[in-house]
């Protein structure tokens, strides 16, 4: 048995164990073994979009960086990085994606943009929701219908703004959520938590509890602690982190290396660490952490490796995973509930670039993507710095076909319909966030300024490195270590 085969079998292996050693955990998806995918086999010959997808599917461009959407004058972004979806009142729906451009690439790049959707899927307009941000990387849905985007900012002074997907009201930072090197978020809707990522090799995992419902202007930040399978969290007193990294200030905070893509379902949530290749869950009804995949860095570039160098992540509401590679072998990857992994989407000749953004349509007939790197005109050339990179900013695809067919869909008791029709005031409304009806939430302009970064620092355990070498070495538990160099972080 070579070592790939031996990592994935020890990690399937730990089943319902908890990783403490021994007890059952009954909620929650089984740890992923390589399998079948529910949709069927990838083509073996790419389409015209270059993408390989199972028999039934069908892609198309709806957007080009630096060219005008559809029949709208707004010309996408640039790096088109995390998106999700909003519905409509008419019955259709509203993409939005940020545009991850650092300073050193432009330096008045980053910002967000959506595209609307007619009931018929017709594009119908696009338009900026966000500008003057920077590293807009990936963000996440709100249940009051609002999307937050998070800047990746390489000084460790990144933002979460909560933007309109309508663009009837701008953009507001949510400085109270705290300051770090951000990377996603997403929101309980049942208990209003949100929980956010931090994309460092030193990175941790956080929760901000608001003081009032569905208001992000002030409330409770706190950091994550595993134990075993038993998850905690504990305060941090300066969210600023003006003198201290927010990561820095627990000194028992558990370390997820490279923190990517997150987001919540059924009492859940998933996500992503790049660092070590791995997806991670955590229920939070009863506070029970599970590794669902650790991944073998010696598989990346090899053909039949599935899922390295996870970033961004979506679940349907039937309950299957989709895992966007960044790198690897440029694959979409699905995870079934019973734990069955393998890819649903690949884009061919583009191994320079990242999938980035995949979101659903509201009644999940439609999945959006887009290829961060993929080639685009020349004319994109007034749009950024890097020479290198003038002719290749960013696809975004829609893929439709027989999606529903993987399993019954499960009804939504978040869905949250937003209309155009915005109340004129200037304090955001807080609906009730398990089945909110009311309009997009009001937002207001704000600015924030950056205080200086600390340098202080701590020793404390990388989660997904500590599990995986525990696998390997056949053992349950996690394993005590102190943090390791993991290399430098990239931008993106």
């Amino acid at each position: 048995m070579d070592r790939r085969t031996f990592i994935r079998g020890a990690a399937a292996g730990v089943g319902a164990a908890a990783l403490s050693g021994g007890q059952a955990f009954a909620r929650g998806p089984e740890p992923a073994v390589v399998g079948e995918s529910p949709y069927g086999p990838l083509a073996s010959v790419p389409d015209a979009n270059g993408l390989l997808l199972p028999d039934g599917f069908s892609s198309r461009v709806i957007a080009v960086a630096g060219e005008p959407v559809g029949s709208t004058t707004h010309r996408w972004h640039v790096y088109p990085d995390g998106g999700g979806v909003v519905p409509t009142a008419d019955g259709g729906w509203i993409y939005v994606s940020n545009s991850e451009v650092f300073p050193s690439t432009a330096p008045a790049g980053g910002g967000v943009s959506a595209v609307r959707f007619s009931a018929r899927g017709d594009i119908t307009d696009a338009y900026p929701l966000l500008t003057g941000s920077t590293s807009n990387c990936a963000g996440g849905m709100t249940p009051w219908g609002t999307w937050m985007s998070c800047e990746e900012d390489p000084t460790g002074r990144g933002l979460l703004w909560e933007c309109d997907p309508t663009g009837v009201r701008p953009a507001i930072a949510r400085e109270a959520m705290g300051l770090w090197r951000r990377e996603a978020a997403t929101v309980d809707p049942v208990r209003g938590h949100v929980y956010m990522t931090e994309d460092d090799p030193e990175g941790c995992l956080y929760r901000f509890t608001p003081d009032t419902s569905a208001d992000l202007s002030a409330g409770i930040l706190e950091v994550c602690v595993v134990s075993g399978d038993v998850v905690s969290w504990e305060r941090i007193d300066d969210p600023s982190g003006a003198s201290v990294p927010t990561r820095a200030q627990v000194s028992n905070a558990t370390v997820f290396p490279g923190n990517e893509g997150i987001w919540f379902h059924d009492d859940g949530i998933y996500f992503c660490t790049k660092y070590d290749h791995s997806v991670h869950f955590i229920d939070v009804r009863d506070g029970k952490y599970r590794l669902l995949w650790a991944g073998d860095p010696e598989t990346v570039g090899v053909d039949d490796a599935v899922l390295s160098h996870v970033d961004n992540i979506t679940v349907r509401e039937d309950g299957h995973i989709f895992v966007a590679e960044d790198g690897g072998n440029m694959e979409l990857v699905v995870m079934s509930p019973d734990g069955s992994l393998a890819p649903f989407l690949r884009i061919v000749d583009q191994e320079w670039s990242e999938i980035t953004g995949p979101a659903f349509s509201p009644d999940g007939s439609r999945l959006y993507v887009s290829s961060q790197r993929a080639p685009t005109p020349s004319s994109i050339n007034t749009m950024i710095d890097t020479a290198e990179d003038h002719q290749r900013c960013g696809v975004t695809y829609e893929i439709t076909g027989p999606f529903n067919l993987a399993a019954a869909a499960i009804p939504s008791t978040s869905t949250t319909v937003v209309t155009t029709t915005v109340p004129p005031t200037t304090t955001p409304p807080a609906p009730n966030p398990v089945a909110s009806t009311s309009p997009a939430t009001t937002l207001a302009a704000a600015s924030s300024n950056a205080a200086t970064r600390g340098t202080a620092r701590s020793w404390r355990v990388p989660i997904g490195v500590a599990i995986a070498g525990s696998l390997a070495a056949g053992a349950l538990g996690l394993m005590a270590r102190r943090r390791r160099a993991v290399g430098a972080p990239d931008e993106g």
